[in-house]
This record gives structure tokens, C-alpha cells and sequence, in this order.
């Protein structure tokens, strides 16, 4: 029940993941062994981790303001669009001016467009769902959390399973750290998804995923598909989650697959971390990620 465990999980996940993003399980195997990646030297984050920073760092200047919560995650998505080569914007916040997040790391188009050009699109892309965890911290009202968290979904994706993940992911973890286990945490999430237009696609992967015991990469490809979409990314970390016996064994069969391999792996430990807590994430894996120092401040600032 930590927001400490929650980022640093989703980091850790992100990093596992991130060099096998676009490669097939027949190669990942190729590469690194019949059980894929287990293990990194150092693990380095994506475009996942930083919108999640992001993300927090608006949600806090608004708690600090007295502000809507959507004009200043929207001002700190631009940004980290500028952090990506995007147009100069005021300076708010203090992770901009960490040189490290300039680091581009294939930061998705969807996002990118999206915030450069303000113009509506149909995608259901997992970029709004990748980012939503740390909107669970804005409320204890799940309502109020599934709402604030489509809307800044919604700010890139505007295909109900690109923002309606997003307040499920949202609801889980605010009733994971409630202390409700996950299977408590998904009715709760669901109870909220169908009170929404356009939720029937979503709603019936989240279904699924609960229906189903371990899987292959494989199969989790052919029963889940690859994570690149909205529902798809938040069924496969939910997967992982619910079928494995540890936090290392769950991001391990979250990245490994033939698909959005950081996404996936984010998702994954964002929940378990949000359950469990620090404790439970390697400390061989802590010990090696990226932007450590700024995950924990951000946590501790909240």
C-alpha cells in the first residue's frame, strides 16, 4: 500500500521491458534464453516513466495551488514535450530542469501530435493508460479518480479504450492503496468502467483476463494481444499481476511477449507495487534504475 512502490515498480517494470519493446518472444528467447529476460545490469526508463513523473509533478503544483488538476498536468505535459525537442514553455515544476529527462526514449507519436498540435484523433493507443497510475493519489473518491484520470488520458487519446483504461488502472491502484486486494480493486474499477459510453470493448478484456489462469507468451498474445492499445497493455499487466507468485515473476511474464514489452511491464508493477509495497521490488533491480533519486522525491513530496 505505497505511491513509493507504485513508481518505483512501474519504473522497474518500464526498464525490464524497455529493450525488448518491438521484438518478437521467438527472438527474445533467441537473445537472452528460453525464459527471456530475467535480468539487466541497469535499467533504464522510457517515455512511460517519464509522463508518469510528469503526471505526479502536476498533480502536486495543483494540490499546492489550490488549482484544477487539469490545467496543470496539462502544463506538465508540455512540459515533457519540451523535455522531447517540443516548443520552450515556463518553467513550473523542477523536473524540467533535470537534464536527464531530456533523454528522448521513443517517446510515442500519439503523445507527442497529440500535445504539439491540440488535435482530437481516435486513438486507443497505451500511452494514456502507461502514464495514468499516480492519478489514484488525487482522491479517495474512486469516482472522482476514474473521472480525472479519462480526462488526462484524454488530453492525447480520444478512443474510449485509450481513457477508459486509464481510469481503471487509476481506480485499481487508489483501492489497492486503500489496502483491498486485487481482485477487490477490479470489481471496484469495473463498477466504475460501465457507467461509461463506449466502455463494452474494455469491459470485456477486463473479463477475460480475470477468467484466465498462466499463459504462454504465446497465448497471451493470441488471448490478450500485444499491449500496444489501451485495454490490451492494462490486460496483460493485470495478467501477470493475478497469476504470478511474486513481484519479479509477475514483471517477468508482463515483458515477456511479443508486444508493447515496457508498457506491459510498467502496468504490471505499478499495481503490485502499489499492493505491496517497496519491499517487495528486488533490490538488485531498485539498486540499478534510472532516475531513482528523482521516483523517490516526487513520492515523498506527495
Amino acid at each position: 500500500m505505497s505511491l513509493l512502490g507504485c513508481l518505483l515498480g512501474g519504473a522497474v517494470g518500464d526498464g525490464l521491458g524497455a529493450p525488448i519493446e518491438f521484438t518478437s518472444i521467438d527472438e527474445i528467447r533467441r537473445r537472452h534464453g528460453d525464459a527471456g529476460v530475467v535480468d539487466l545490469p541497469s535499467l533504464e526508463i522510457t517515455d512511460d516513466t517519464q509522463m508518469v513523473l510528469f503526471t505526479l509533478e502536476g498533480l502536486l503544483l495543483a494540490r499546492e495551488h489550490g488549482v484544477d488538476p487539469l490545467l496543470t498536468v496539462r502544463a506538465a505535459y508540455a512540459r515533457w514535450l519540451h523535455t522531447q525537442g517540443g516548443p520552450p514553455v515556463a518553467s513550473d515544476g523542477w523536473l524540467m530542469a533535470d537534464q536527464r529527462l531530456h533523454s528522448r526514449r521513443a517517446p510515442g507519436h500519439t503523445c507527442i501530435t497529440a500535445l504539439k498540435h491540440n488535435e482530437k484523433n481516435n486513438s486507443k493507443g497505451c500511452g494514456g493508460v502507461m502514464r495514468a497510475a499516480p492519478v489514484a493519489v488525487w482522491s479517495s473518491d474512486v469516482r472522482e479518480v476514474f473521472s480525472l484520470a479519462v480526462d488526462t488520458a484524454k488530453m492525447t487519446h480520444h478512443h474510449p479504450s485509450g481513457y477508459l483504461s486509464a481510469g481503471v488502472l487509476a481506480v485499481i491502484v487508489r483501492s489497492l492503496l486503500d489496502g483491498a486486494d486485487l481482485p477487490s480493486a477490479i470489481a471496484v474499477s469495473r463498477a466504475e468502467l460501465v457507467r461509461w459510453d463506449g466502455h463494452e470493448e474494455q469491459t470485456t478484456l477486463l473479463d477475460k483476463v480475470v477468467s484466465l489462469g498462466p499463459l504462454t507468451p504465446e497465448e497471451i498474445e493470441a488471448e490478450l494481444g500485444g499491449g500496444w492499445v489501451g485495454e490490451e497493455a492494462l490486460a496483460i499487466g493485470l495478467h501477470a499481476a493475478l497469476v504470478a507468485p511474486d513481484f519479479a515473476s509477475a514483471v517477468r511474464v508482463a515483458v515477456n511477449h511479443s508486444g508493447d514489452s515496457d508498457s506491459t511491464g510498467s502496468i504490471c508493477g505499478n499495481i503490485l507495487g502499489a499492493r505491496d509495497g517497496v519491499a517487495v521490488i528486488p533490490s538488485s533491480w531498485i539498486s540499478v534504475l534510472e532516475l531513482r533519486d528523482v521516483i523517490e522525491r516526487l513520492a515523498l513530496s506527495w
